[in-house]
């Protein structure tokens, strides 16, 4: 027999997300869901499915399933709105929060409004990754500004890892570039064992980053909050912003504010919550 679940539709920076609280409503298979759900036509809508659990230690904890079935390991823009969730709907009175992610435990910090509701979250997202063999095949696992060749097509990037892996390509005239063609063809380089995003940045006058991102398993998307960060250390590693300093990135759902210091990088946005509904599962 059918039963209804609850969910509640959210995005940051228009990453968006169906959020279910398995709490209440456990999920068994979230691979087969997250397609079926994430259909634009035919299921809900959504870059994928966030579920929000409760582990042995006390923590809440986040699990993200891309549209195409493929779970990831942590996700910038849903776990803002993770802390929205659970704060708005009073399981949490906590505005300092840790989250468990297959990426290690990141901490939020809520800003509320005059009515009490979350409307920016700022996450701490840890260390960056600039070597990791699993998911660079270069002999020392890093790259910074250089080049990946696919057919008779040379890109030039630097590897960051915010433990989902990211090739970012700092070109020029990025709203014109072919994101889809190139992006595709980046993900599913076999430079990439686990496959790659792929973000496609332009250093501003003003010091901002405008970026476009193809997501591994979502395609291109409106955002994406570690490929934000990401940018913003392979742009310091480049030499083209400094540490220490807040890095507006603009997408396009969007901006997110990045600040990048020597052992730590901190994510600023937006977090909305859209709509709540039911479905049968």
């Amino acid at each position: 027999m059918a039963q209804r679940i609850e969910f509640t539709k959210m995005h940051g920076a228009g990453n968006d997300y169906i959020y279910i609280d398995t709490m209440r409503f456990p999920i068994a298979n979230p691979e087969k869901l997250a397609i079926a759900w994430s259909d634009r036509h035919k299921g809900i809508g959504g870059d994928g499915i966030i579920l929000i659990g409760k582990n042995e230690s006390g923590h809440f904890t986040m699990r993200i399933f891309n549209n195409d079935g493929s779970e990831g390991k942590m996700c910038g823009n849903g776990i803002r709105c993770v802390g929205k969730y659970l704060y708005d709907n009073g399981i949490t009175s906590e505005k300092e929060l840790p989250i468990d992610t297959l990426s290690g435990t990141k901490l939020l910090h809520m800003t509320t409004d005059a009515d009490n509701k979350v409307v920016e979250v700022t996450v701490d997202m840890g260390e960056p990754i600039l070597a990791d063999k699993h998911q660079l095949s270069t002999p020392d696992g890093s790259m910074q500004d250089g080049e990946v060749t696919i057919g008779h097509t040379n890109y030039r990037g630097t590897f960051v890892s915010m433990g989902n892996p990211h090739f970012i390509n700092f070109i020029n005239g990025v709203e014109e570039y072919d994101v889809q063609t190139n992006g595709i063809r980046l993900e599913q380089a076999q430079i990439f064992p686990e496959r790659c995003n792929i973000e496609f940045a332009e250093i501003r006058p003003d010091g901002s980053i405008r970026m476009r991102v193809w997501e591994r398993g979502n395609g291109e998307t409106p955002a994406c909050g570690t490929g934000a960060c990401a940018a913003v250390v392979a742009a310091v590693e480049n030499g083209y912003c400094k540490k220490g300093v807040d890095v507006t990135v603009k997408v396009r759902g969007g901006d997110l504010l990045v600040n990048y210091t020597d052992d730590r990088i901190t994510l600023t946005g937006d977090c909305n919550t859209v709509y709540k509904g039911e479905i049968e599962y």
